[in-house]
């Protein structure tokens, strides 16, 4: 009222306006009256703005000349300049000028100083002068693209890396609601902070369970009973993102999706089942930020790294990696590539599907309909003249005499077979129907693998555990036994581990076991042989570990119980 006063007597306002620009205030209370006079018409904007600086003791700025230093405008962030309608002009001896339509806006003024850690000289100008000095060095648009990044920044953590297809049907329409959007997404995003490797989305009788595989465990997630009711809408989201068809609900179905989840690319393989009540959805997550793939980051301990690296370096022959599904197999052999990749080295992959990709590896997707097989595309990649090849899987005899063909031809060659120990993968290929001889002079090295859990580091404890829960083939110690445990804590859930390291048992091919694959001798006897050769089974490289204090021996016993040690 006052300003309005002082602007009437100063014949720059009529007194007819007063009760008009006060009723516009009032609908827009969050706009300064000034503001209002200068874009309603009713006063010229340069008095108006000599009268407002008066009043604040701000000096009045001429932008209409301005000429503004790059490193200047850096100095205040997008999203202030853009919201607030302010800029940076100079900067001098620890004193930032900044040219402002609002001067009783104080809490940017501080925001300024609290982000830059200059002292911040305020002075007015005008709006229309600010506003066309923001779009010469800022570009024009910029105000919308800074809004969309903040609205991305602050509402939407998960980025899709392909676009999303979807019909008009009524399930489209209600998977696609901002709320069902992000319910799923937060979902994601939990399953990605808490290094989930899988997500388990199981539909029951009157409920919706949604668990996340953690360092290899399953544990249950808590959910509000509300989410009961979006059971539908969840799933025909996450098969939006899949590109599956959301109207099949009795055949299963295998998607994927691209995404990026808080700045991390991560690619999640989708396979859904129509279960009884309802359809079961499992997730696998490729964190592709967090992988590192290196044999020293994976828990290869020294001495078996080292024998393991002699075989790398042959010339040719197969290399086999065994163990279980999700047992560490693929990052083992990309470590393994990683460990021999050089500007000299062709090396080619054959994989179903590629999980990470490499640069410097040449890599195929197999693709089974056209009949783009492991043994098809080994055939074909021969031709590339490769000096190394991975192929995914043995998963047919096929496959197998592909791989030994190229291994006889003078290749080096990567694979894996699902065995539970080292000395079984001779037999297995056998059992394929591979002849003895050729498994005996291709086969120069077979690396089983298991992955524990590791001890939290935030709640790790020394203690000496009971003699009766100390297994009877754990090493002797000379005095006092000394172990860790995790206590639990709020970075482990409680579980006391907190991350997964691997078990290795390394078997090479000597004579003897070459000799005894050519007589098909079964696996316990060519394992008998091997650990009178030096072969360390999983269960003491587990050991080894428990007594580095990087595991427990709870965890050994429970993922090595079918371990013998003949």
């Amino acid at each position: 009222m006052a300003f309005l006063e002082r602007l009437v007597e100063k014949g720059i306002l009529s007194p007819l306006d007063v009760p008009r620009l006060n009723e516009a205030q009032r609908l827009t209370p969050t706009r300064q009256i000034h503001e209002i006079v200068i874009e309603k018409g009713y006063g010229k904007e340069l008095p108006v703005l000599e009268e407002l600086a008066s009043e604040c003791g701000l000096d009045l700025v001429d932008l209409s000349e301005a000429h503004l230093e790059p490193d200047v405008l850096k100095i205040i962030p997008l999203r202030l300049i853009h919201r607030k309608l302010l800029i940076p002009i100079k900067k001098e001896n620890g004193i930032l000028t900044v040219a402002t339509t609002d001067p009783f806006d104080l809490y940017s003024l501080d925001e300024i100083h609290t982000v830059t850690g200059l002292q911040v000289q305020p002075v007015l100008g005008s709006p229309r002068e600010i506003a066309r000095l923001i779009k010469a060095n800022y570009g024009v648009g910029g105000e919308t693209v800074t809004a969309l990044l903040a609205e991305r920044d602050e509402k939407e953590d998960v980025e899709l890396l392909e676009g999303l297809e979807a019909d008009d049907s009524e399930a489209a329409k209600m998977a696609q609601e901002a709320s069902v959007v992000k319910l799923v997404n937060e979902i994601l995003i939990e399953a990605a902070n808490e290094r989930a490797s899988d997500i388990h989305i199981e539909p029951e009788e009157g409920q919706l369970k949604i668990r996340y595989r953690i360092d290899g465990l399953l544990q249950l997630q808590n959910l509000p009973p509300e989410i009961n009711r979006f059971q539908p809408a969840i799933i025909s989201r996450l098969k939006i993102m899949a590109r599956l068809n959301i109207a099949e609900k009795r055949l299963p179905q295998d998607g994927r999706i691209k995404m990026r989840v808080q700045g991390r690319e991560i690619d999640v393989r989708v396979s859904i089942i129509p279960m009884v009540h309802g359809e079961g959805i499992c997730m696998r997550l490729l964190d592709k930020g967090r992988m590192v793939f290196n044999l020293a980051a994976v828990g290869m301990l020294p001495d078996t790294h080292a024998l393991f690296k002699k075989l790398l370096d042959l010339p040719h022959g197969i290399i086999l990696v065994t163990g279980p599904t999700g047992s560490g197999k693929s990052t083992t052999l990309y470590s393994a590539l990683n460990e021999i990749k050089d500007e000299t080295l062709k090396i080619i992959t054959v994989e179903d599907p590629v999980e990470y990709q490499q640069p410097g590896i040449s890599q195929i997707q197999v693709h089974h309909k056209i009949g783009l097989t492991f043994a098809a595309s080994l055939r074909s990649i021969l031709r590339h003249d490769p000096d190394v090849v991975l192929i995914g899987e043995m998963r047919d005899m096929e496959t197998a005499e592909a791989a030994i063909q190229a291994s006889l031809t003078g290749h080096m060659v990567f694979s894996t077979l699902h065995t539970n120990d080292a000395p079984s993968a001779y037999t297995r290929l056998i059992d394929m129907g591979v002849e003895p001889f050729l498994v005996s002079s291709t086969v120069a090295g077979v690396m089983a693998q298991r992955l524990v859990r590791t001890i939290c580091s935030d709640c790790k404890v020394e203690y000496t555990p009971d003699l009766a829960d100390v297994p009877t083939d754990f090493p002797k110690a000379k005095g006092p036994l000394k172990l860790f445990k995790g206590s639990g804590c709020r970075s482990c859930r409680n579980s006391g581990y907190r991350g997964r390291v691997g078990l290795y048992e390394l078997l090479v091919a000597s004579d003897n076991i070459r000799e005894m694959v050519i007589q098909r001798t079964n696996s316990m006897a060519i394992r008998n042989i091997a650990l009178k050769e030096g072969m360390i089974t999983l269960r003491q490289d587990g050991f080894r570990k428990v007594l580095q204090g990087k595991t427990t021996i709870d965890e050994v016993t429970r993922v090595t119980a079918g371990d013998i040690l003949g």
